[in-house]
């Protein structure tokens, strides 16, 4: 089982120009490491719709890698985006589901299907090639690179310890990461 937080630390650690896109429980985490433009926090909207979100940034901007870092209920919450990442691939982009079966933010209730969804399965059956199950950290530092290179759609699970996370109050009001976020993408 891994540690939310050592895995956020050790990504964070290896990230260079990458944007990446937080969802839930680990939007304040990621921000302890890094809160700068290319980091958006997408917690306001509809929970379930940073990885289609993300997707389309990836699309968008090519010549970037683009990470979301979804919770396995929210991955629930909108399985299509599997489907589309499968039909429209990003070379660019990665997608890394925290597998703890609990929805952190609001009580750590149970996601449906607690223990018994392989989540892996769904994305192969999604039509996904690349698809990483991590559940120790000498697998998780042997592929940590990946992360980063792996041609996309790249999918990493992290199977992680159950955590309680408050609900998530990003520092700055989500116009003003949308706009921060547009201005570092496009230059103004």
């Amino acid at each position: 089982m891994l540690n939310k937080y050592t895995c956020l630390e050790k990504l964070a650690d290896k990230r260079t120009d990458e944007l990446v896109v937080t969802t839930m429980s680990v939007a304040m985490p990621w921000a302890t490491h890094s809160d700068g433009p290319l980091d958006f926090a997408h917690v306001e909207s509809a929970m379930g719709h940073a990885a289609d979100f993300a997707l389309g940034l990836a699309i968008a901007q090519p010549e970037r890698r683009v990470l979301c870092i979804n919770g396995d209920g929210s991955t629930l919450m909108s399985l299509g985006v599997l489907v589309t990442m499968a039909q429209r691939p990003a070379a660019n982009f990665t997608l890394v589901i925290t597998e703890n079966g609990t929805y952190e933010v609001t009580g750590s209730q149970p996601v449906p299907g607690a223990g018994l969804i392989d989540h892996e399965q769904l994305c192969r059956g999604a039509g996904l090639k690349r698809v990483y199950t991590i559940d120790n950290d000498a697998d998780f530092d042997a592929k940590l690179d990946q992360h980063f290179s792996e041609e996309g759609p790249a999918v990493f699970i992290w199977k992680i310890a159950k955590a309680t996370e408050p609900v998530p109050k990003p520092s700055k009001p989500i116009r003003e990461r949308a706009y921060r976020l547009r201005e570092a993408l496009t230059g103004g």
